[in-house]
């Protein structure tokens, strides 16, 4: 996902220096990375619930709310993304920081799910593997967010 001149904006003398990425961008980054991430969370559910035996009647491991939580976090994540790089100097050095936590944030849910056992057809194996999924979607989209918007 290379950059081309017309996903960018010159910022205005005195702003912030640098390349300005469009609401376009971040949003076609958002849904081509977390469609990529959901394809592999696909398969994170598919090992989860066969020879892991996470069970069939989770529904979070269903493909319908992983593609589409997946895509909806990762869209939600690239609009957060070019904010940040489009206004802050050191994004850079900010998003080391802020990609981490917010993966670890993601965590809350799933350990709440382990804590109180709140959803039919939950298993221990199967909130690992949201967790596990978490992850994965970090990964290829700050990948992706990473090519497309480079922060500063």
């Amino acid at each position: 996902m290379s950059t081309t001149s017309s996903d960018t904006a010159r910022t205005a003398p005195g702003t912030s220096t640098g390349t300005t990425h469009t609401v376009a961008t971040a949003l076609r980054t958002g849904v081509l990375a977390g469609a990529a991430a959901a394809v592999l969370n696909l398969g994170v559910s598919a090992i989860a619930r066969g020879p892991l035996d996470a069970g069939e009647g989770f529904a979070p491991l269903t493909p319908g709310p992983i593609v589409m939580w997946t895509i909806v976090g990762a869209l939600v994540g690239a609009l957060g993304w070019r904010l940040l790089v489009n206004t802050r100097t050191g994004s850079r050095a900010l998003l080391g920081k802020l990609v981490p936590a917010v993966v670890l944030v993601s965590f809350v849910p799933d350990v709440a799910l382990l804590a109180t056992d709140a959803m039919p057809g939950q298993t221990t194996v199967g909130v690992l593997a949201l967790m596990v999924m978490h992850v994965v979607t970090a990964a290829v989209v700050v990948t992706a967010y990473r090519r497309a918007m480079p922060p500063r």
